[in-house]
């Protein structure tokens, strides 16, 4: 990730600029929620995937939708159902009778940003049609790989509320996933706004800030942020501290903390820096970790939350001072 040329301060604070103007521009239908739309463009442009775990009806398909009118890229959407079947994600190969030749016909996988909607819905196996897709950027259909448009964002859906009739995503599918946001409740004063713009705020109505090549020079630029030798050491400490804590079974993987430090480099770029800070880590520790680890049985009797043992692992590991020393834990 360091190899390539050290970022200039002109690059560094234009792309802030940037993701300041794409942010504005979703900010404008998606109201009063700053922070889950700055986690979201994290993602995008760390080449991550978004899952969004919400009530019905708070803007989780707003969000997505926002995003690809802003960087001017298609998006297309997938209900998921018990019935859904992994070709109609991936898409299928069918035979021509006119040309008498097979011919591929594209599933609603291929776009920039791609909404599947209550994935949990949906049988094991068409969700693990998406985890080949989201990783590799590629389908598979006949022993023939198709590509995917760049740049490429899954923004998956999922209702923690009702849970009869669904399936719960396994680890596996979960760790593809570089952070799991909720979006919540919009606070009095955001509400009443809406409704007072309730038939004008669609995402329809948002002018493109940029284009989907503009993404992906963006995306290439994240790849380019410095990371410290003590950050990285860092960003591994805080993976064991989830490892050895009392009250989790499985703690996070080492692709867990990869998905930490790219999500970094991203967050560090929109807030106008080359280069990451602790802090950096520390926000993200939530967002890319919670849903990366499982709680021991105790704790879950217990009602004990990820975010609650997140906490304390954050709060245990020292965190390193520019001098090369290591703060107390906790400071």
């Amino acid at each position: 990730m360091n190899n390539h040329e050290p970022l200039t301060p002109h690059h560094v604070q234009g792309f802030a600029n940037l993701a300041a103007r794409i942010a504005d521009n979703i900010n404008s239908v998606v109201l009063g929620k700053p922070h889950v739309v700055r986690l979201a463009l994290t993602a995008l442009f760390a080449q991550g995937h978004v899952l969004l775990e919400d009530v019905p009806g708070v803007g989780k398909t707003t969000l997505a939708r926002a995003i690809a009118a802003t960087v001017h890229g298609q998006w297309r959407r997938i209900q998921f159902t018990p019935d859904l079947l992994p070709s109609d994600v991936s898409g299928v190969t069918i035979f021509n009778q006119a040309t008498r030749a097979f011919e591929f016909h594209p599933g609603p996988v291929f776009a920039n940003i791609v909404i599947a909607d209550e994935i949990n819905r949906a049988s094991p196996k068409t969700q693990s049609s998406l985890l080949e897709v989201m990783e590799e950027r590629n389908v598979t259909v006949d022993g023939v790989r198709h590509p995917v448009p760049r740049p490429f964002l899954v923004v998956a859906t999922q209702n923690p509320v009702e849970m009869d009739g669904t399936y719960r995503l396994p680890e596996a599918q979960l760790d593809r996933f570089l952070v799991k946001l909720s979006i919540g409740y919009p606070d009095e004063v955001v509400e009443i706004e809406v409704l007072r713009g309730a038939t004008v705020r669609s995402p329809e109505a948002l002018e493109a800030v940029t284009d989907t090549a503009t993404v992906g020079e963006m995306v290439r630029m994240a790849q380019r942020v410095h990371i410290a030798d003590p950050l990285y050491a860092y960003a591994v400490r805080l993976a064991a501290a989830t490892r050895n804590h009392p009250q989790v079974r499985v703690g996070v993987s080492p692709r867990g903390v990869i998905a930490l430090t790219r999500a970094a480099c991203a967050y560090a770029l929109i807030d106008g820096r080359g280069w990451i800070m602790p802090e950096d880590l520390k926000i993200l520790a939530e967002p890319v970790f919670a849903h990366r680890i499982l709680l021991s049985p105790d704790a879950q009797v217990r009602g004990v939350t990820a975010a609650e043992v997140l906490h304390e692992a954050v709060a245990s590991v020292p965190v390193p001072l520019p001098s090369g020393q290591l703060a107390s834990a906790g400071t």
